[in-house]
């Protein structure tokens, strides 16, 4: 799955985030590395040690060619490149020992506000322009949320649209009812549920009680962008959720919150929170849909056992997607691009309209 997952691109930070501080530790498919902006603006990512003394990146100096290591002033080019070794060119001039000591490094692209990492094989693939990301109608606020749990408890959850009438709907005006607040919905039973394969994955559908055939979310639904995507809301309020896969047991979500911009109107700044998924008590007050959610996800546990599940009817979203990694993964062995990956810019410019 690592295989799989390494052929997409993740996003790692905020723009936002690095203009406070412009080195930041981050953790990315089991790796511990160095997120940094150069002095002259450009975003690298590297090892979290330095390969001279193993000292820690996170305390290196933003340099305009790249970052150096605070230990001895060491100097990594964008691309792990040693450029320069301070002490060993003045001790031994004409030394090129600085070629035998690259750091790693990966690739990041600036897009919407969002830094995004590729840590898989060359040739490297075009960062997807998902419409959300590129329209400049939107003012954006940026949620992000440490998970104690595997990345892919997060997407069977966004295949299960059965879930919305007892987590959302039964859950959360219990939650409600313990603070002596007023239920928040009536949730409408599901007549029917389908799920289509598209080119960039799932697209969910489902006609609840009452609603005639050709609502939106029947006749198009929205969809689950391969492999860990999700995209839910309405044109002017549209939203991405991004499931990072930090390590086997940890998860990093970035919930993209747009709304649409009156005409004329200024932009706002861009808001970035990290907000705690737990009370003092360490527990999660299910009282709002995302929390109800990420409930849904942690409550598993670290890694959900699959082996001791019963699945239904109702679970057929969930065990398409399942069938898809496994596809995907087969393609993968057999040295093929998986679903998703685009390199055609044709493909990818202006945008890609998911809806």
């Amino acid at each position: 799955m690592g295989e799989l997952l390494r052929r997409y691109w993740h996003p790692v930070g905020t723009t936002v985030e690095l203009d406070e501080e412009p080195v930041r530790n981050v953790r990315l498919m089991g790796e511990d590395l160095t997120l940094f902006r150069s002095a002259a603006g450009e975003y690298g990512l590297v090892d979290h040690r330095c390969p001279h003394r193993c000292m820690a990146m996170e305390y290196g100096i933003p340099d305009e060619r790249g970052i150096r290591c605070c230990y001895h002033g060491w100097l990594f080019g964008l691309d792990g490149t040693c450029l320069e070794q301070p002490y060993e060119e003045r001790m031994d001039p004409g030394s090129q020992f600085r070629e035998k000591t690259p750091i790693k490094a990966y690739p990041v692209q600036e897009l919407g506000g969002l830094l995004f990492a590729y840590l898989g094989p060359e040739p490297v693939p075009l960062l997807p322009r998902w419409y959300i990301l590129v329209r400049d109608d939107l003012d954006v606020a940026i949620a992000i949320h440490e998970l104690p749990c595997n990345w892919l408890q997060c997407m069977d959850n966004a295949a299960d649209p059965m879930h919305f009438e007892y987590l959302h709907g039964e859950l959360g005006n219990y939650a409600l009812k313990k603070q002596g607040k007023p239920p928040a919905m009536v949730p409408a039973p599901h007549v029917k549920i389908a799920f289509d394969v598209f080119e960039y994955g799932i697209m969910k559908r489902r006609l609840l009680e009452g609603e005639p055939e050709d609502v939106d979310d029947w006749t198009t639904g929205h969809p689950m962008l391969f492999p860990n995507l999700l995209s839910v809301g309405v044109h002017a309020t549209p939203t991405l959720q991004i499931r990072v896969p930090v390590d086997d047991t940890n998860t990093v979500q970035f919930a993209y919150r747009c709304s649409r911009r009156e005409p004329g109107a200024d932009p706002k700044p861009m808001v970035v929170k990290r907000p705690s998924l737990f009370n003092e008590d360490g527990k999660i007050i299910p009282d709002t849909i995302p929390y109800q959610d990420m409930l849904g996800w942690v409550g598993q546990g670290p890694i959900t056992d699959r082996t001791r599940e019963h699945l239904g009817k109702s679970d057929e979203g969930v065990i398409l997607f399942r069938k898809l990694l496994e596809e995907q993964l087969d393609r993968v062995a057999n040295g093929e691009d998986p679903m998703g990956v685009i390199r055609d810019r044709a493909e990818n410019e202006p945008w890609i309209n998911i809806k």
